[in-house]
């Protein structure tokens, strides 16, 4: 498509790669097939984050505009170089006459929780995609199919690698495996800040970077900028510092959003807590200092020494202790916030949505989703908005602990899942309104009344789209029984089990002033620790002097987020 505002998306570190193997599973579930209905205005134009290609024999192609970084072994039985093109990169013509000895190693087995995605890929078109004829209800839901692998010694609890549950062919510049460090085991762990920066300070990770970024940004006719997925917990941290600070050094100007994942972990050794706690706080520093915007997605409800528990979502059952799971969550929020630089017809670009959010220097943001957003199926959305107050009805998803009474400076919202005929009011003509919401012509003006109604000092931009959020396998089905198949509410629990084909999704970034206490709270915790007891994070490659102005950056970062005309103890706070 001529036009398209091309962005280049980079994943570092597997749990990263988690959230975007159903990333891309969802943007294929959207895509559509109907020219007539792809043009519409509010439709998404996928050219933004795939590219068309061909085959040496031919063949169209259609992949993520994507280069993915992870461990050795921790593509399980996902080739390296995709299979789109094996047959021409892996298997050449011979040309050697002489003898030949052929060595063949057992490929790794595909995980056997998922057994019927093998069956879905013969349904797969040449151009990436899967065919229009597999249907989202053609998989078993999850508890069919978790009868199915019971005879197995395997179950749901086994390691699941994010190749297991990637639906999408990627290209063959797109994956690039560090074979320094293992994804599984106890020994060559890639633990630290430290040891994240000094892989892409070698010669070899930063050229083949360089090679792939040139490779994907040359062929942009309008590069918008760069999405960065990237793990905070492990030594990708510093992987992500160093790959940001190069992105805006290497391209200047182009928006830089950085998204910074951390899974809900079972650790109870507090030299990995201590670890985490530190590969998080000194990644908050210098991502943020090198994006346009950053903002941490977790389900934890905060990431201190002592984390705290794993948030609870009304309508959806997951397992926390399960990637698969947490993943699918923080994949649905981030495809919804990223829709307003992804419009087939936006003036909203990358760099426009992030400057929304971080003036007065306050360049991380929060996330929060409902997921699904809580609607009936005939419900009007008036009704379905005056039914949730005085409450709101989404979930925090970036750590910061309660944030229904701290003040929201900016906010970028999406709400989709909305038909133009349940926009706005259905109450007959002359009945007297039940609110200022159903007074409102659109939906759009019934969205932005009810934003400033919750929120009036905040400064908001909002889209209201009518497509819903489209799950496809291997999505989990890890819904509540009040859902229908489209995901609304029902009056009571169904008794059929029929899978939940697609739902409607509440999602917003917002600059918050809770910020400031979750950032200082990083800052007083580290502070009343004796950070020489853990030498060994130092010796990995950060200075004592560097964690020390990252601790100030990282307090000066938090003043940002204070309001105007605040309280004493603010004021006392800031002497301190």
């Amino acid at each position: 498509m001529s036009g398209a505002r091309e962005v280049v998306t980079l994943q570092l570190g597997h749990y990263a790669g988690s959230v975007g193997a159903h990333w891309w599973g969802l943007q294929e579930a959207s895509f559509c097939l109907d020219p007539a209905t792809a043009q519409s205005d509010e439709g998404i134009c996928h050219d933004v984050l795939f590219r068309a290609g061909r085959t040496l024999q031919g063949r169209e192609t259609y992949t993520p505009r994507l280069i993915l970084m992870d461990l050795k072994g921790s593509l399980s039985s996902l080739k390296q170089e995709g299979c789109l093109y094996a047959d021409a990169k892996t298997n050449p013509p011979l040309t050697w006459k002489g003898n030949l000895t052929t060595h063949q190693e057992d490929p790794s087995p595909a995980h056997p929780f998922l057994p019927d995605l093998n069956r879905l890929e013969d349904n797969r078109p040449p151009n990436g995609g899967f065919a229009p004829r597999t249907l989202p209800g053609d998989r078993p839901p999850l508890r069919e199919r978790q009868a199915e692998t019971s005879k197995t010694p395997c179950s749901e609890s086994r390691t699941c690698f994010w190749s297991d549950f990637l639906r999408t062919h990627l290209h063959p510049r797109s994956i690039v495996t560090i074979y320094q460090y293992n994804h599984d085991g106890d020994s060559s762990r890639l633990e630290t800040f430290g040891q994240g920066e000094k892989l892409l300070q070698e010669g070899t990770y930063i050229e083949e970077l360089e090679d792939r970024l040139h490779f994907y940004v040359e062929e942009c006719d309008y590069l918008q900028g760069f999405q960065v997925l990237c793990d905070l917990h492990n030594g990708f941290s510093g992987v992500g510092a160093k790959v940001t600070e190069l992105l805006q050094d290497e391209y200047a100007g182009k928006g830089v959003l950085t998204w910074g994942l951390t899974p809900v972990l079972n650790e109870a050794i507090p030299q990995r807590n201590f670890y985490r706690l530190m590969n998080i706080v000194l990644a908050m520093v210098r991502l943020s200092s090198h994006s346009s915007l950053f903002c941490p997605l977790s389900l934890y409800g905060s990431l201190g020494l002592r984390p705290a528990p794993p948030i609870t979502l009304p309508y959806v059952h997951y397992e926390a202790a399960q990637d698969y799971h947490t993943s699918a969550i923080l994949a649905t929020a981030l495809d919804t916030v990223t829709v307003p630089y992804r419009l087939q017809t936006s003036a909203i670009s990358m760099s426009h949505l992030a400057e929304a959010l971080n003036f007065s220097g306050r360049k991380v943001a929060a996330a929060v989703a409902a997921v699904p957003f809580p609607v009936a199926q005939e419900q009007s959305l008036p009704d379905a908005l005056c039914n949730q107050q005085p409450a709101v009805p989404w979930s925090p998803l970036s750590s910061c602990g309660e944030q229904r009474e701290s003040h929201c400076f900016a906010q970028s919202v999406v709400l989709r899942g909305i038909s133009k005929e349940h926009q706005v009011s259905n109450s007959p003509p002359g009945t007297e309104p039940k609110s200022v919401l159903h007074m409102c012509e659109t939906g759009q003006e019934v969205l932005a009344r009810y934003l400033y109604t919750v929120s009036p000092r905040t400064l908001s931009t909002s889209h209201l789209l009518r497509d819903p959020c489209k799950l496809l396998a291997p999505y989990p089905q890890f819904f509540s029984p009040l859902l229908n198949k489209h995901g609304f509410l029902l009056e009571k629990p169904s008794s059929a089990s029929a899978a939940v084909e697609s739902i409607p999704v509440f999602g917003a970034l917002q600059s918050l002033a809770i910020l400031r206490k979750t950032l200082g709270s990083f800052y007083e915790e580290l502070r009343q620790v004796d950070v020489r007891r853990w030498a060994s994070f130092f010796s990995a490659g950060v200075e004592m002097d560097d964690f020390e102005e990252a601790l100030e950056q990282l307090r000066t970062l938090s003043h940002c987020y204070k309001e105007s005309g605040g309280s004493a103890a603010d004021s006392e706070d800031e002497t301190d």
